[in-house]
């Protein structure tokens, strides 16, 4: 695919840092020697077994799993009961808050069943077809109860209540009638009415979102062996394997130093590993069997029992004056949680506005629940969703003006100073630059047939920071071991090792980076987020420095100087004296390592903050076939600041990877349930994500305007480029046929209908 970089600050040049060196996990997966959750096998290993609700709602009046433990090769059983009670809490950050009471009834059902796929119990057998059939034999007796799927029929006053007691929070006084609204939140600054006052032009729209899967390859799959002295291992394919030690401790009542969580490769997961599923329930299968035990999903469960991103339904209002100034903006969006709270509704309200500069604006949300599998995230949760209702007003309000929609952007773009609704100042430049990378290519000029329209989009995403954890180990033959808490999703590995080669002054090639368990490194804080680069990366470069101290201090030794007579120049220990032109280089003084004071290792950890967010802006051409309704993409060009590219092959990818998920968002995918509440299309053959054959080259642009607060300048990539495609695309279809499409996905049924009316 083709790709060019622009470079905003003035060039720095670096030996590793901006190079594309063969990925190290690259062999074992192209020849398929890496192994992933579901490759483990262990002696004496059982094959576990989840049964799962074939309703979307309805209370548990009892289980019965007798016929289930008698049938022979069966070795445990567990249910609800089996996991201790949790208490109702909500804890950390609103943004972020989890309850543990909610999530333990998402990992296995107590009281109602409340969604189809909701796990009811499990078993442990000999074989994966003994499984299979005890969990046939277990018998639950259900109590069917009315559902709702849609979020604004969820809101209605006569909507089936999830939680009976559950009283919407963030309202004062707080309502004394339960509903499935579990929390409002309103976030503004300046004076909406009178900014709205001020404008020439005011439009407000309204529009829906389907619920949508990360549709990662590799389904959710973990090893469990739990030894009689109360020490537990798990092997898991996840994005976090602290996170998943954490929540399967508090969950089974276990100690965190009796877990240990060793990390597999991992088969994809954009925000939807982050969530446990399966590892409380193998732990406690292991710990009554006496025997390891391995839990996957089937397809179908992974679509029907673990988390899409949110569906939404929102309406926006955005007023602007002759000139493109925007002065006030406004919106309502209303987020389906799923079956428990914790939507991302917040993210949704806080990004909404956050590229421009608007006085006057306001974002009310609403975090639902409905009997839909609870919403997990899914890169950059929340934004992608406001992002299309924004957007596609935006356009319509630079139509209304006459005025480019990319000038309309860049007038209004947030600047180092902007306020923003979640409180802080923008301290980082770089969006208003990727508008002038797509104003600038030659792409945006070119001439468009009959039935084509081109549209653009931008989008923002927070970005992360926090814990994280590094330890670099020298080797006698000057070879390092850099190790961290990240697992590899977007290759982290190859980057910490470019960081650490950079650092450290040495080749590349000599550069090991491997992702450690948590027995063997410090706590680290989950992939996700667009942390790793910053967060971890800056663990990695701090161990590295201090492998650079030992270094001189160790060369000092060897030469009978003091510290200070020697500098580290390029991988090489000089004297300061630059009249004296001997040398130690790495390797030597790593093969000197026992005699100078025993072998060169750091740790170091960090909370990491001053993380740049993440922007990007993209333009894209499409043709509409008025005949079916069709919409073909011609042409794709996301620009993003990234900081600084530390592998810009990864980075390209995280790019074109963003696009190409907000394409299959934006024209085809969709979770369709029936009248029952129950998923229609729970696998790829009907859930509709975009092939090749669906997809134009796409052209990613990278803006580098280096974060000071990185040591190599770099800012998270992996989310926001899945921001501005929906409101892209269809900016893109509204110009080439005068029909402006408000509800995801614009498939060619529903596009065909609109051509119609």
């Amino acid at each position: 695919m083709n790709d060019s970089t622009i470079v905003t600050d003035s060039v720095k040049r670096f030996k590793w840092v901006g190079t594309r060196p063969i990925r190290p996990d690259g062999v074992p997966k192209v020849t398929g020697r890496a192994l992933y959750g579901a490759d483990l096998k262990l002696p004496g290993m059982l094959y576990g077994k989840i049964l799962r609700s074939p309703h979307a709602h309805a209370r548990i009046k009892s289980i019965d799993i007798s016929a289930a433990e008698a049938l022979p090769g069966v070795k445990s059983v567990m249910t609800a009961n089996d996991l201790p009670q949790q208490k109702f809490d909500y804890i950390g950050p609103e943004r972020v808050a989890v309850n543990f009471w909610h999530v333990t009834r998402n990992i296995m059902a107590r009281e109602k069943a409340l969604y189809e796929g909701h796990a009811i119990a499990a078993v442990a057998a000999i074989s994966a077809s003994i499984a299979d059939h005890a969990a046939s034999l277990i018998k639950v007796e259900y109590e069917v109860l009315p559902h709702v799927i849609d979020v604004d029929e969820a809101m209605a006053d006569d909507a089936p209540l999830l939680f009976e007691d559950m009283i919407t929070r963030g309202i004062d006084p707080a309502p004394t009638k339960p509903s499935n609204i579990s929390k409002r939140l309103e976030f503004s600054m300046g004076d909406i009415e009178a900014g709205f006052q001020q404008a020439d032009v005011v439009i407000e729209k309204a529009f829906k979102t389907a619920a949508v899967h990360q549709a990662y390859i590799e389904p959710h799959a973990c090893v469990a062996k739990y030894e009689a002295d109360g020490q537990c291992e798990i092997w898991s394919s996840s994005q976090g394997h602290f996170q998943m030690r954490a929540l399967t401790a508090q969950i089974i009542g276990a100690k965190l130093g009796d877990l240990r969580v060793t990390p597999a490769e991992i088969g994809g997961g954009f925000g939807g590993k982050t969530v446990t599923y399966l590892e409380p329930i193998a732990a406690t299968l292991s710990k009554k069997a006496g025997a390891p035990v391995r839990l996957q999903m089937t397809r179908e469960d992974v679509f029907r029992a673990s988390g899409p991103t949110s569906g939404a339904s929102m309406w926006v209002k955005i007023g602007v004056k002759k000139d493109g100034t925007i002065v006030a903006a406004d919106g309502i969006y209303k987020f389906q949680a799923g079956a428990f709270p914790g939507s991302p509704v917040m993210n949704g309200c806080l990004c909404a506005y956050a590229p421009y500069t608007i006085p006057n604006q306001r974002a009310v949300g609403f975090d639902v629940v409905s009997n839909r599998p609870k919403a997990a995230a899914y890169r950059a949760p929340g934004s992608p969703i406001s992002a299309f209702a924004v957007e596609s007003v935006l356009d319509m309000c630079a139509k209304a003006i006459g005025m480019d929609p990319l000038d309309l952007r860049h007038k209004n773009a947030c600047r180092i100073g902007t306020p923003t609704l979640a409180g802080p100042k923008h301290a980082h430049a770089g969006y208003a630059e990727t508008l002038e990378a797509l104003m600038n290519h030659p792409a945006y000029k070119v001439k468009l047939g009959p039935n084509q329209g081109r549209g653009v989009a931008s989008g923002y995403w927070f970005n992360g920071g926090g814990e994280s954890s590094a330890t670099l180990q020298v080797n006698a033959d000057g070879t390092v071991l850099v190790a961290t808490g990240s697992p590899d999703i977007g290759g982290s590995r190859a980057s910490m090792a470019i960081m650490a080669a950079e650092t450290l002054g040495i080749d590349y090639s000599q550069v090991r980076a491997i992702v450690a368990d948590t027995g063997s490194i410090g706590y680290t804080h989950v992939t996700g987020g667009s942390r790793v680069t910053f967060a971890t990366g800056t663990a990695v470069v701090n161990a590295s420095k201090t492998v650079v101290q030992e270094m001189r201090k160790r060369a000092a030794l060897i030469w009978g100087v003091e510290e200070d007579a020697v500098i580290w120049d390029d991988g090489v220990a000089k004297p300061a004296n630059a009249g004296d032109n001997k040398t130690l280089s790495f390797r030597e003084i790593a093969a000197k390592a026992a005699a100078t004071g025993g072998p060169i290792t750091a740790s170091h950890g960090v909370n990491a903050g001053g993380q740049a967010p993440g922007f990007a802006s993209q333009f894209c051409d499409v043709e509409v076939d008025p005949e079916t309704g069709r919409v073909t993409i011609l042409r794709f060009v996301a620009a993003q600041d990234v900081g600084r590219a530390i592998h810009p092959a990864y980075v390209e990818g995280q790019i074109q990877g963003g696009v190409v998920q907000g394409i299959g968002w934006a024209l085809n995918e969709e979770y369709i349930y029936n009248a029952k509440g129950l998923l229609d299309n729970p696998g790829f053959l009907d859930y509709r994500c975009p092939v090749a054959s669906d997809l134009p080259m796409i052209d990613a642009v990278m803006v580098e305007v280096p974060n000071p607060t990185h040591p190599y300048g770099a800012k998270g990539v992996g989310e926001v480029g899945i921001c501005p495609p929906m409101a892209a695309i269809a900016n893109a279809i509204a110009m080439a046929t005068g029909k402006r499409m408000t509800e995801l996905p614009m498939s060619p049924p529903r596009l065909l209908a609109a051509l119609s009316d």
